[in-house]
């Protein structure tokens, strides 16, 4: 192996912790005061920052590669152009960064957060969440939620059920990254620790309606990029699948944002960066806020709860049960010929194995499917017809 110049390194590695100690904003989140569930003992090449590790780590999980196949809205679809959940987490990514890169944050912090958010996801979108949900309180497990079982994944799932050893700063703001509630405020909620950590995770999946608070102004600025990079994308996407037109848009939003997701994004982006700029918290104005909300209303009443959307919602319901009986009786059987074993469980460190009961596999197994895999374990005759839009 090649020999590296240890010490050069080593100076290369300080001097970034000195221009980030030096040039970003005291409300940052700097390298410094990353924590990691169990210390590492890096080489002496590694001169790259903690948040910029969990970046690395995120990417190269096999749950970020099946983000390609992962509906973000429209399921059963076929369109080539139409937003997935690996375009999503993209997005959302640059619009944090910019946001963050101009009130002086931790753009690595932001990139991993938002790399990492959605990869719990189930197959088939909030639909598919909703159903694994139902099945998973059912089975006293409690309820299913994307953003949890995307902490599930890296901390407990991921590398034979080892996980990544992600810094907590990464995993919190995952976990309390939500996109669907509306903030026009975010002041974050300091002081947490990896205990924190673990009783929101219980919280959460017992009250689901808790409202969850990033520990760092980064993971409040990838929430509210959240919803920044969905609301005006969804609305093009509709309009290419001929669900909505331009025109049907809100009248008093439209006056406000615009009526493009280019216009849209560059409104909430440069709104939030002069009402956040030197302050203690991330927000939207007023009247942006208000704007927002109208067009997010929208989006559900015409977009999400529409009926050609939801053509085959009983169907896929039918389906996740099918799916979640059927493993949990292999597991309970011991079928070594079932996938879960030989896609899954096989090879399985005991740390996963020993703390996770029959309902939780499947869960997790259920979870990490894309699209095409679901649907290829489903009986043929099960399986609803895919659109061409």
């Amino acid at each position: 192996m090649k020999k590296y110049d240890e010490q050069m390194l080593r100076r290369a590695r300080g001097a970034l912790d000195v221009q980030e100690a030096n040039h970003l904003s005291k409300r940052a989140a700097l390298n410094s005061s990353a924590i990691r569930r169990t210390n590492e003992q890096y080489s002496e090449t590694d001169y790259r920052q903690d948040y910029s590790i969990d970046v690395d780590r995120i990417l190269h999980a096999l749950a970020y590669a099946r983000y390609i196949d992962k509906t973000q809205v429209f399921y059963l679809i076929k369109n080539d152009h139409i937003t997935h959940r690996v375009l999503h987490v993209q997005l959302v990514s640059k619009i944090a960064r910019t946001i963050g890169r101009y009130l002086g944050l931790n753009e690595d912090l932001i990139e991993a957060i938002s790399l990492g958010h959605d990869i719990g996801h189930a197959p088939f979108g909030h639909d598919g969440e909703r159903y694994l949900s139902e099945l998973c309180e059912i089975h006293g497990i409690g309820s299913f939620q994307h953003n949890v079982q995307s902490v599930q994944f890296l901390d407990k799932v991921e590398r034979k059920g080892v996980g990544w050893n992600l810094c907590l700063q990464t995993l919190d703001g995952i976990l309390c990254h939500d996109g669907e509630v509306h903030n026009k405020k975010l002041e974050p909620d300091a002081d947490k620790t990896f205990d924190t950590l673990d009783q929101e995770l219980e919280t959460k999946k017992t009250n689901p309606p808790i409202t969850l608070v990033p520990m760092t102004l980064e993971g409040c600025v990838v929430r509210m990029a959240d919803t920044i990079a969905y609301v005006g994308r969804d609305i093009e996407d509709a309009i290419r699948l001929n669900l909505i037109k331009r025109s049907e848009l809100p009248e008093d939003s439209v006056k406000i944002l615009g009526n493009t997701n280019g216009t849209i994004v560059f409104n909430l982006v440069t709104d939030i960066i002069q009402n956040s700029f030197q302050n203690e918290y991330v927000a939207f104005s007023g009247e942006i806020s208000d704007a927002l909300r109208r067009l997010k209303r929208f989006n559900l009443e015409r977009i999400y709860l529409n009926h050609r959307v939801k053509k085959y919602s009983s169907n896929l319901r039918n389906l996740f049960r099918f799916l979640f009986e059927k493993y949990l009786n292999d597991i309970e059987r011991k079928d070594p010929t079932s996938v879960i074993f030989s896609g899954f469980l096989n090879g399985m460190s005991q740390a996963y194995t020993k703390t996770q009961n029959n309902a939780e596999i499947v869960r997790d197994f259920i979870a990490g499917m894309t699209d095409e895999y679901f649907l290829s374990q489903c009986p043929e005759s099960m399986r609803p017809v895919i659109q061409r839009m």
